[in-house]
């Protein structure tokens, strides 16, 4: 195996823990609308991610990065054609990060109130917009002989990548409920357990209809394989939660987006992003890549790196693993 295929099999991982951790993320914000019934409850939701959000954004940034490293061209034209969807997912996460931080620092309800209302919008937005953006990876944009998309936004907004941003919704927002029983206690974690049947049902509908039609475009046996894990994982984490086994269910929905993510993946490649103009245009791993050298540096750096931040994110959520109840919030809050 060379080089630029190890280093697009470990964004495809990078990727994949991303969307395993942040996915949670997402639907927690998302459920204080859709779950709490109050202050207090959306307090206990907020406080579930409140010690590892930030964390889990890390590999957001280790999964950008090294695409700028290790495929420079795949960066250049993916961060120039989706301009504007992913500037809206960066001020999104400024945004969140912000009001998770700023949320608590002044008791006026109407502060505390904006900052839920941004925390919930800045949940729900990325959810979509990073199933919108890998749809169009999958499907094929329009790319020249140059490497550059020549594209609109509007072509962006095809019905299949709509489609992958509901099912990066309410995938995540399953997800998320699921989380939500497992870290909480009482009636909140009663609801959070019925809630994410329901949405574990709407998510198998749609999750079905868009793996099942990427298989049919580009899959292949790999493929396929995944997309069998994804949707018995994704049946099992229902069965799951409905006889209240919220850790069984949690790890089965994380391994839902385990495979899903490696369904998605193995379906690019060795395109990294595909033309839809003509083939021969599509940006593989071979000519977006950057020099021998450069990667070689790169897996040394990687090596030593990754198990050290690995040991601190998993000593992190080992210290908060214990579940909280609204009788552990002040009323002050």
């Amino acid at each position: 195996m060379e080089l630029h295929d190890v280093w697009f099999v470990t964004i495809a991982v990078l990727w994949t823990g991303y969307f395993f951790l942040e996915g949670f993320d997402f639907g927690i914000g998302v459920l204080t609308k859709l779950l709490a019934r109050d202050r207090k409850e959306r307090r206990v939701l907020i406080n579930t991610i409140g010690p590892v959000w930030d964390g889990n954004e890390v590999w957001l940034l280790s999964a950008g990065g090294a695409t700028f490293a290790a495929f420079p061209e795949w960066y250049a034209t993916l961060f120039s054609g989706f301009y504007l969807p992913l500037l809206v997912i960066l001020v999104c996460l400024i945004v969140r990060g912000v009001a998770f931080e700023y949320r608590a620092k002044r008791p006026e309800e109407r502060w505390q109130r904006n900052w839920e209302h941004a925390i919930f919008w800045t949940s729900l937005l990325p959810a979509v917009l990073w199933g919108v953006a890998f749809g169009n990876i999958v499907r094929g944009v329009k790319i020249d002989a140059d490497m550059e998309y020549v594209g609109t936004l509007a072509d962006l907004l095809n019905p299949y990548a709509l489609l992958g941003g509901l099912v990066t919704l309410t995938l995540f927002t399953f997800h998320g409920a699921v989380f939500a029983a497992l870290k909480t206690v009482g009636d909140i974690r009663v609801r959070a357990r019925k809630l994410a049947f329901t949405l574990g049902l709407l998510t198998a509908a749609l999750a079905l209809a868009f793996l099942g039609r990427t298989q049919l475009d580009s899959g292949d046996g790999g493929s396929l394989a995944a997309m069998v894990v994804a949707v018995v994982a994704l049946a099992g984490a229902v069965v799951a939660i409905r006889a209240g086994r919220e850790g069984w269910s949690f790890a089965l929905s994380g391994l839902t987006i385990v495979a899903t993510v490696a369904m998605l993946f193995l379906t690019l490649f060795p395109n990294v992003m595909p033309s839809s103009l003509d083939a021969e245009w599509s940006l593989t791993v071979t000519n977006a890549s950057s020099t021998p050298y450069t990667l070689r540096i790169m897996t040394w750096c990687a090596g030593i790196a990754t198990p050290l931040v690995l040991l601190y994110q998993g000593w992190t959520y080992w210290v908060f693993r214990k579940r909280i109840g609204t009788q552990h919030i002040a009323d002050a809050h």
